[in-house]
């Protein structure tokens, strides 16, 4: 070959070796169209009921907004001059950016979603952002100026709203975002393929539904590297398998400590790795632990209501706990809905007379269900009757409506921003525990389901005229044994001030109650060796919850330390270690069960 001849023979490689690529692509995207369409093909129908509100709430709002505005026509008139000076501004800054100019750039709150360089600095997506902003900011106003609308149709009219201005995000859009075109340039379209075959492989996962996966699942096995802490099942009936933990030290305390995690997720979010496992720690602090592992129910358990979670869950664990280890008396700990069930299981024990739980610890777990929240848009009754023709269809509330309608509560982080990372951008979802556990649910018992909603959180019997289960009528004023309830400052799903109304109800005369940093699971998953969230204590529960904020000590560090010291004086004198299977309950099989890797067809 000569010197003449190698650019040429070179360019001519480069171009057959793209164009071989592209084929290569053209044929990926053929057969992922065709998995594609067979995936959206076995899509059941939706139930609308699930999608929003009825119309007649934007109807009204509508209506109130436009009636406002032309008894006071001077305040339309503002409004839009406003609105149309801002755009134009927008667009003229944008043009004189073109021809040579700098983008304007206003001071305005934080947003990563906009953290590429060209939102600031390219005039095209600078003016798209800007407007973007501008249109958000508008229908912000609309919202808050509607008049004539109550507390909870508001709360309702501003979450729509706000999914509404999450969704039209320009960075939902290829064409509007500037991380995407940047990586489908630098990867000759490859990102978009791979993008492609991420969405189809979650449509086949999910039978056709739209699920963005949050974690790798690949780079998790559960009792390998989350849920791996030693311990055996030692009972299982047909609600729970019930896992007696190794213990870690010679002695232990005599009364043994039985935890009931929530139905809604699996219990290993106490157990995900060993710096932060709460499991691990309980056992390193010389306690018998014992953790309830909840069946993953499909439509046969369509009868299963709040009674049986009470009788042949709650009671028969604490049953066999005592009976494995001879003691008259457990301490017990609820977490979320475990904690709701928990209170609501002692205050039937306190009306038959059964003394078997000396103490209680209420993690993040809601009594007074009287201010819904961030939850008001899904508990009035045009959804709560979605969900009762849900559950009639299949038997089971199905696990991803649970996991949609939480993600939706953070649309940006859980939906959005996962969606255009793994779709657009064609990235493999992080190795991330804790994300891994979260798309981890389960389904709910249709019986179960609509007690739950309508008895408790709807009608928030349980602390207002009593609920009536397994043939008493309960109330939280019944719970008498000593209590210490964990709260979390930031949690949307069991607010703190929430927590602390129901605990002042309860009967008991002896009540802890402690405010952590952070969030629902944050908060309480705080190992002391990471010293990140601290957490507040105040002993006197008399005022409302602002005044008991307002006088709390802030300590540093986790509250697990000062929590074991609270357990440990209600946890009795030290014996020798109990060894798992060591006491007529034989081991079934190793931690973490079976239960917790039952995925029911539905």
């Amino acid at each position: 070959m000569t010197t003449e001849d190698a650019p040429g023979d070179a360019t001519g490689a480069a171009q057959e070796a793209n164009l071989d690529k592209m084929t290569a692509n053209l044929a990926r995207v053929e057969e992922l169209s065709q998995r594609l369409i067979h995936a959206l093909s076995s899509r059941k129908p939706p139930n609308t009921q699930l999608n929003g509100p009825d119309a007649e709430l934007f109807t009204r709002a509508a209506t109130s907004y436009w009636s406002e505005m032309m008894q006071n026509p001077a305040r339309l008139f503002e409004a839009q001059v406003e609105y149309w000076g801002q755009s134009v501004k927008h667009f003229m800054e944008a043009q004189q950016a073109l021809v040579g100019g700098e983008p304007q750039e206003e001071d305005g709150p934080e947003d990563r979603r906009f953290s590429n360089p060209l939102w600031k600095t390219h005039p095209y997506f600078n003016l798209v952002k800007r407007q973007y902003q501008l249109n958000a900011e508008a229908i912000r106003k609309a919202v808050e100026e509607a008049e004539d609308l109550d507390d909870k149709d508001r709360r309702r009219l501003n979450y729509f709203a706000r999914q509404i201005v999450d969704m039209l995000s320009p960075t939902n859009f290829l064409g509007t975002n500037p991380d995407a075109l940047e990586k489908a340039v630098a990867t000759e379209g490859e990102s978009l393929v791979r993008g492609l075959e991420n969405l189809v492989a979650d449509l086949e996962a999910n039978d056709g539904e739209m699920l963005v996966r949050l974690a790798d699942d690949s780079a998790f096995e559960l009792g390998r590297n989350v849920g791996a802490s030693e311990g055996s099942v030692v009972y299982r009936n047909r609600m729970f398998e019930l896992i007696q933990y190794a213990p870690t030290t010679d002695e232990v305390h005599a009364t043994p400590l039985l935890i009931f995690p929530p139905w809604i997720n699996k219990f290993y979010i106490m157990d995900l790795k060993p710096e932060n496992s709460l499991i691990k720690w309980i056992t390193e602090q010389g306690y018998t632990l014992f953790v309830v592992s909840w069946v993953n129910p499909g439509p046969e358990y369509r009868d299963v209501g709040m009674d049986t979670y009470v009788e042949e869950g709650f009671l028969e664990a604490i049953r066999v706990v005592r009976e494995i280890t001879g003691q008259k008396q457990v301490n017990a700990v609820g977490y979320c809905i475990g904690g709701t069930t928990l209170n609501l299981t002692l205050a039937l024990m306190k009306h038959r007379g059964d003394k078997s739980v000396k103490s209680a610890t209420f993690f993040t777990a809601l009594t007074d269900f009287g201010d819904q929240g961030e939850f008001t848009p899904f508990l009035q009754d045009d959804f709560v009757e979605g969900i009762e023709a849900e559950v009639e269809e299949f038997g089971v509330l199905r696990s991803f409506i649970m996991s949609r309608t939480m993600s939706f509560l953070r649309s940006k982080d859980l939906i959005y921003g996962p969606a255009v990372r793994s779709y657009m951008m064609g990235e493999t979802p992080p190795a991330f525990d804790l994300l891994f556990w979260n798309g981890d649910g389960t389904n709910l018992p249709a019986r179960m389901t609509m007690e739950y909603l309508r008895w408790l959180c709807q009608q928030n019997r349980f602390a207002t005229e009593g609920v009536e289960l397994c043939g008493e009528r309960l109330h939280v004023g019944d719970v008498e044994v000593p209590v210490c309830a964990v709260s979390c400052e930031t949690d949307h799903i069991a607010p703190w001030k929430d927590c602390y109304r129901g605990v002042q109800q309860m009967g008991a005369k002896q009540k802890t109650f402690i405010v952590s940093q952070s969030g629902h699971i944050a908060g309480i998953i705080n190992p002391p060796s990471k010293k990140k969230y601290g957490h507040y204590t105040n002993t006197s529960l008399s005022g409302d919850a602002s005044a008991w904020m307002e006088k709390a000590k802030f300590h540093e560090g986790s509250w697990w330390p000062r929590w074991e010291k609270w357990l440990r004086r209600r946890s009795g004198k030290m014996v020798p270690a109990r060894i798992p299977g060591d006491s007529g309950y034989p081991e079934l099989c190793p931690a973490p069960g079976t239960y917790v890797v039952n995925k029911p067809s539905v």
